[in-house]
């Protein structure tokens, strides 16, 4: 079975498509659920199999066109009837900054905000809501929804069907493969949508949050818990840090338990490097050999340098200090858990002659990394944009753990090892760091830092053997 088959398989009926197209761009346009619904992943994954289907390019648009304009306009009339109780509904209650941050958008640029907001992630649920609310003629509105929605459209659909439609061009895979690969982008889907709605529940704009510190002050020994938690009664509990730890560090345990016990690889573990070995892209290799260069130490040194040279300019060693403890934090243990463990490879080549599987390295330096990174990231930004950061965490350290696959040296439970362990470490450097007060690492010139960082990376890659 191809994967064009295989896809088709799983994507419903035109009809449905086009009707579930049109409801993401609807609920990515409505007020308030625009906000908590990752609207652009959506409608990036639902014209990719737009385009898989062959679907007509005219329906598709039609249908994400109609969704937008359709969503704007209920925010609208939302906001033109109810002006006076949307300050007291939920969320607006106990957000009251968004409303905020939506009027001083429309105060700025006036009638031309609706048609800008569609573009502008944190406002573009919130604009129709608050153009309702001042009263905008319907008129207006309506001319700038529709305009905006005109290219709002084309903007975000085709990329998607653009994706799926060249897909097969792309990957020729083996037909074993393709169920497992759309599994397991569909689990880091799943995995990453509970992981952002986790965190922001345990942040202190999440309901769990004020749901325990209302059960915590309820009794003076909890509430003395709690604070001491906290760097007093106005500061944040780390509860995401503690739960990030706790659960890891258990899932971490069991799994180690098992590899010991094990004595060679699981069932699981076979399944998964035959089938990765039947990949034969010569371009796909080539690309998991550079990975491999990213991410050994020479890699990780070309990738730091620029930035731990910008926080000592800015005399920022905590964050440096907390970044190398983290880094050389996670040498030490890969270091330790091979020797003590001592699960050999599927397969050994030269340059990795004596080194041992479990965990992997790569995968385990590549999430400390990279989530740290996410972590200083998010903390300089609105709660409800932090959850990029750590997308984007994700998506550095996928192509990173899954390139051992491609090259076969490592099984998959050596990944998933690594991984959880790189979230360990992660967790403690994040608890000690919260301990007290920190002033903010911004304002930072991250498009220069980035670009040396590149510029050393593919120096790296090009010049240095692998380690």
């Amino acid at each position: 079975m191809s994967l064009t088959d295989t896809l088709y398989q799983l994507t419903p009926s035109p009809g449905v498509l086009l009707l579930i197209i049109g409801i993401i761009a609807l609920l990515e346009s409505l007020a308030v659920v625009g906000l908590l619904i990752p609207g652009v992943v959506l409608i990036t994954a639902a014209a990719s199999l737009a385009g898989h289907q062959d679907l007509a390019i005219p329906a598709v648009l039609l249908a994400a066109f109609a969704g937008a304009v359709i969503g704007d306009g209920l925010s609208f009339a939302l906001g033109y009837t109810q002006r006076e109780r949307v300050p007291q509904l939920w969320p607006f209650r106990q957000h009251p900054e968004w409303l905020a941050r939506g009027a001083r958008f429309f105060q700025r640029y006036g009638s031309l905000s609706v048609f800008f907001g569609r573009f502008v992630g944190p406002v573009r649920p919130v604009i129709p809501l608050i153009a309702g609310m001042l009263q905008m003629s319907p008129r207006a509105f309506t001319w700038a929804n529709v305009a905006s929605a005109l290219l709002w459209a084309p903007a975000y659909v085709l990329p998607g069907y653009l994706l799926g439609q060249t897909w097969q061009q792309l990957l020729d895979l083996p037909p074993g493969l393709e169920v497992w690969l759309i599994g397991l982008g569909l689990l880091v889907i799943a995995l990453a949508l509970a992981f952002s709605w986790l965190r922001y529940q345990v942040t202190r704009a999440g309901a769990t949050y004020r749901g325990l510190a209302r059960l915590a002050g309820r009794h003076p020994a909890t509430r003395r818990l709690w604070l001491a938690m906290s760097r007093g009664e106005r500061s944040e509990v780390p509860l995401a840090s503690w739960l990030l730890l706790i659960v890891a560090l258990a899932t971490l345990s069991g799994l180690t338990i098992a590899v010991i016990r094990q004595d060679g690889p699981f069932a699981m573990d076979l399944v998964v490097t035959g089938l990765f070995a039947e990949l034969s892209a010569g371009w796909l290799e080539a690309i998991a050999q550079a990975l491999a260069r990213i991410g050994d130490t020479y890699g990780i040194l070309a990738l730091i340098l620029p930035w731990a040279l910008w926080l000592l300019a800015r005399r920022r060693l905590d964050a440096l200090l907390h970044l190398g403890a983290g880094l050389g934090g996670i040498a030490l243990l890969n270091t330790l858990g091979k020797a003590l463990i001592g699960r050999p490879r599927p397969d050994t080549p030269d340059y990795l002659t004596g080194s041992l599987a479990y965990p992997s390295a790569h995968a385990s330096t590549a999430v400390v990394l990279y989530g740290l990174a996410a972590a200083f990231i998010a903390q300089e930004l609105p709660h409800r944009q932090r959850f990029w950061a750590y997308w984007a965490a994700i998506a550095a350290a996928l192509p990173m753990a899954l390139s051992r696959l491609v090259l076969g040296v490592h099984w998959f439970s050596d990944l998933i090892g690594g991984a959880l362990l790189g979230l360990v470490v992660c967790a403690l450097v994040r608890l000690a760091w919260l301990r007290r007060a920190r002033p903010n690492l911004a304002p930072c010139p991250w498009a220069p830092l980035a670009a040396a960082s590149l510029v050393l990376v593919a120096a790296r890659v090009a010049w240095l053997p692998p380690v």
